[in-house]
């Protein structure tokens, strides 16, 4: 299982604009020391919390600050752009990163974005649906490719840019609530991006049920789908307690879900009462990790369960703690977490159980080597 996060980003509004960024990269880069897998960021142009409206810019300069670590859109909103433009744009990217590229695509988050580029939300899904269309036939086609759309035209159009990762970079569709992200990402044989995995509006629908549309879809595209291109994202707070771990992400948490899908979004009020005891009911209601690693632990196999079986694991990238609180949770994820499930401790368990099954007999062989060793040096 690969590791990593989603980063919208959220920034509390209020704040320096340019040292919440700084700190973003400086995420990254703590991530990619960690051995995290992957880092997402997303596109947005409006409601003051998530200031990156550019993912392509942002990880270009991430991808000069980090080594290891694969970079995605998390995600483009393509009702936005002009198919051609966002190709041009992920193969550049592609080359200048040397192939650690993913473009993560979806309709667009934010009504409010649309409103401003004067979209109708209801034709956003069916435009990223075209959108993705004519990006994998100018990603895979020798020949130019013509389209002539309600909202944008293309004529002969080719990328004079190859992809640098052959035959292209990994492609993936947001999917939340809704079966619309899985059905495009199984039409078009791409990955998902399942955003708030296990979401209060997500649990009224099994993973499983979900991940079965996507593959009956691709089935009938001729496309096949692979779980291991299935990314779950969650919220995740972690500390050496769990006490420890609520009273961190406390009030920050509760000004997060309150302040930006309550007051910016227009979501219902989650709770009837002080916004610092939001937390108490994600938790109890297993929407939010918010715990030790043992808790994060048993959240992934509850998800894998669930869902049969998934590629990675995304955290919804938060500042619920201080920058040394954050830190140190993904340090305790990448200490205590990843190896769980990434095949890492099984040789060392098993040879620390072979030398404790053989204790007795390796004291014994040592015990003869000493007195070997001193019979020799009274006989000299």
């Amino acid at each position: 299982m690969r590791f990593g996060i989603f980063m919208a980003p959220f920034h509390t509004v209020g704040e320096n604009p340019t040292l919440a960024l700084e700190r973003d990269l400086e995420l990254i880069q703590w991530l990619d020391q960690l051995g995290y897998d992957e880092a997402w960021v997303g596109e947005h142009h409006s409601g003051g919390w998530e200031t990156i409206a550019s993912p392509e810019l942002f990880l270009a300069f991430v991808a000069e600050r980090t080594r290891n670590i694969r970079l995605g859109t998390g995600v483009v909103s393509l009702p936005y752009h002009h198919p051609l433009m966002v190709a041009n744009r992920m193969v550049l990217l592609d080359h200048l990163a040397r192939g650690r590229v993913m473009m993560g695509v979806g309709p667009g988050a934010l009504v409010s974005d649309a409103y401003m580029l004067g979209i109708d939300p209801p034709t956003q899904r069916a435009r990223m649906d075209e959108s993705l269309g004519v990006i994998m036939q100018l990603l895979t086609s020798p020949d130019p490719v013509t389209c002539r759309s309600e909202w944008f035209t293309l004529v002969e159009g080719r990328l004079h840019l190859r992809p640098y990762t052959q035959p292209h970079f990994p492609i993936a569709v947001a999917a939340v609530a809704s079966p619309s992200g899985m059905i495009v990402a199984g039409k078009h044989g791409a990955g998902v991006l399942s955003i708030a995995a296990n979401s209060g509006d997500r649990i009224k629908t099994k993973l499983s049920e979900f991940w079965a549309i996507a593959e009956e879809t691709a089935a009938k595209s001729g496309k096949k789908m692979n779980r291991a291109d299935w990314r779950l994202v969650t919220h995740a707070h972690i500390a050496e307690t769990r006490k420890e771990a609520v009273e961190q992400a406390r009030v920050a948490a509760g000004a997060y879900q309150r302040g930006y899908f309550e007051q910016v979004m227009g979501q219902d009020a989650y709770i009837d009462g002080p916004a610092d005891k939001i937390i108490d009911a994600k938790v109890e209601r297993g929407e939010w990790v918010v715990g030790t690693p043992d808790d994060m632990v048993a959240a992934i196999k509850r998800l894998d369960a669930e869902s049969g079986g998934f590629g990675a694991l995304l955290i919804q990238a938060t500042e619920w703690g201080t920058r040394e609180q954050v830190r140190r949770s993904y340090e305790l994820i990448a200490r205590h977490v990843m190896p769980q499930f990434q095949g890492s401790l099984e040789n060392i368990v098993a040879s620390r159980d072979w030398a404790a099954s053989k204790k007795d007999e390796m004291k014994a062989l040592k015990d003869r080597a000493i007195n070997k060793a001193k019979q020799e040096y009274k006989g000299s």
